[in-house]
């Protein structure tokens, strides 16, 4: 390009036209309102005015806004926990605690003093009624006994003197009576008479009365005999010995040993006054003792106590009254003093649809509940269902849900437990 054509910037050109001389001789033309570059010049200012004060802006926004960080990327969503329903059963207990004891025993014991002689059980061992438990000897009962025989044969021996002179006494009596009769007696003699026979009666009545008492002191020194040999008196196993050989014994000793039928058990449960009035006789009950896990025990309520357990009635305490019921024990697995966790089958609900109750809005009411289902795409929808039998790991659904449907909690925070919650009711 040569010189001459070479563009004159805005700047030039103003700069030479304002140092143009001016002739003074020549009078000053007159200066136009508005002098407009031409249209390259126009070009030139744009772009001026943009590098001068655009760019400064732009400069300036990009600083202020390097001093905030950049908004992360949205992470994908979590996946959304969901628990099958299930088919199931449900049931509405009442829960309390208790103690196993012995339901039948006997204690065994003796009415007579002695020394124990023989033992012939231990602690463990399984008796019948009536077998020999233990031998005592009754020394001084025997002496006594034998007094008894002797006093009571010579008592008879006594009564048959007696009754001779008795017989012969009313012979004479009957003697003298006919002589009265023909006057040849006197009135003394016949009197006389007749007070002999009366007496010498009189004399075989007492006799008589002296051998009834005998006999009945020897009747007791032989049941007395026969005590001092111990036996059972029912059928069960020996669970408690107080006795020992050589052990002297005082007449009424309140027990020797105690028999036990250990094949029932009974189980006294302490049930709180909230809970006793929904029990009654009859109703299904189940334990489970820590000593024996993994085993369930069944009976029925057989009793009710009226009265409070002691103590447990006071003011500022809460008051429990005890309820019994029996137990199969066939094989002496359970033992007195044992505990039970006891649960009272209020109602049952078999073969129907059940969730966890953590998945309802109400988790402790029966009737209407919203919960909400996912569907085949995981996309979620209301659902109306009813609510039946409600206990801490199960809730009955009457209607509304089917099987297998997937139930979501919206509140995906408790869905952890939730399924953990499911997973033990499915396991047990």
């Amino acid at each position: 390009m040569e010189p001459s054509q070479r563009p004159v910037l805005l700047t030039e050109s103003l700069h030479r036209e304002s140092v143009q001389p001016v002739s003074r001789d020549e009078p000053s033309a007159p200066l136009p309102e508005r002098i407009l570059p031409p249209k390259d010049k126009r070009e030139n200012l744009a772009a001026f005015l943009i590098g001068t004060v655009v760019t400064p802006v732009v400069w300036a926004l990009l600083t202020y806004f390097s001093h905030f960080p950049l908004k992360e990327a949205a992470k994908p969503p979590a996946k959304v926990l969901t628990i099958d329903a299930a088919n199931g059963s449900v049931s509405k207990t009442v829960r309390s605690f208790g103690k196993l004891a012995i339901t039948h025993y006997a204690d065994v014991g003796t009415q007579i003093a002695g020394q124990v002689k023989e033992v012939y059980v231990s602690i463990g061992d399984s008796v019948k009624a009536g077998k020999l438990l233990a031998e005592l000897d009754p020394a001084p009962q025997t002496a006594r006994t034998d007094s008894n025989r002797a006093q009571l044969a010579r008592l008879h021996a006594e009564l048959s003197d007696q009754s001779a002179q008795a017989e012969f006494a009313h012979l004479q009596y009957q003697r003298q009576t006919k002589l009265m009769a023909d006057s040849a007696t006197r009135a003394e003699d016949v009197e006389s008479s007749r007070m002999n026979m009366l007496s010498s009666a009189a004399k075989v009545e007492a006799i008589n009365a002296q051998i009834q008492q005998v006999e009945a002191s020897l009747k007791e020194d032989v049941s007395i005999q026969r005590q001092s040999k111990v036996v059972s008196p029912i059928t069960g196993t020996v669970v408690t010995l107080a006795a020992h050989n050589g052990q002297m014994i005082n007449a009424n000793q309140t027990t020797l040993m105690r028999v036990a039928d250990l094949n029932t058990m009974t189980v006294h449960a302490h049930v709180a006054e909230s809970d006793v009035t929904l029990l009654h006789k009859g109703m299904p009950v189940s334990f489970t003792t820590p000593g024996l896990p993994g085993k369930t025990w069944t009976g029925k309520l057989t009793q009710i106590m009226p009265l409070p357990i002691e103590d447990t009635a006071q003011q500022g305490k809460p008051t429990f009254y005890e309820v019994l019921f029996d137990v199969a024990n066939p094989d002496h697995a359970l033992m007195s003093g044992m505990n039970a966790e006891v649960s009272f089958l209020l109602a049952q609900s078999e073969h129907t649809v059940t969730i966890p109750p953590c998945l309802l809005e109400h988790p402790k009411l029966s009737g209407p509940q919203t919960v909400f289902v996912a569907d085949s795409m995981g996309k979620l929808h209301e659902r109306k269902i009813t609510i039946g039998l409600i206990n801490d790991q199960s809730a009955e659904v009457v209607s509304g849900l089917r099987a297998g449907e997937k139930v979501v909690a919206l509140d995906q925070s408790i869905m952890p437990d939730c399924v953990r919650l499911a997973n033990s009711a499915t396991e047990k």
